[in-house]
């Protein structure tokens, strides 16, 4: 999966691609319990939803104007605008359904 940074994180955003991103942190536990998980779900929805990460300690000022306060927190992009959000560790099932529901 694709780790976002200032520079990058707009221009992905910006191409309208159906995106759920990730804010995480390294020191988060629920956090790396999430990430083997999106990491199996991604082969899934190619071509049909891109899973990609914000290291919210490395870019504070994406989680900041994105409202990011929890994490694990995934913002769900589509078309350049947000769409939905999921907070907090979720299942496969549960990120599978919301998937479905986003694409």
């Amino acid at each position: 999966m694709e780790i976002l940074n200032n520079d990058t994180f707009s221009t992905k955003v910006n191409s309208g691609a159906t995106l759920a991103v990730d804010f995480y942190a390294d020191w988060c536990g629920p956090c790396k319990m999430l990430s083997p998980i999106l990491e199996t779900l991604a082969p899934d929805f190619a071509g049909k939803l891109e899973i990609v990460k914000v290291n919210i300690d490395d870019c504070p000022e994406i989680a900041q104007k994105y409202g990011v306060t929890s994490i694990p927190t995934i913002v769900f992009f589509k078309n350049s605008e947000i769409v939905d959000r999921m907070t907090g560790f979720q299942s496969k099932d549960s990120l599978a359904a919301k998937f479905n529901s986003v694409v």
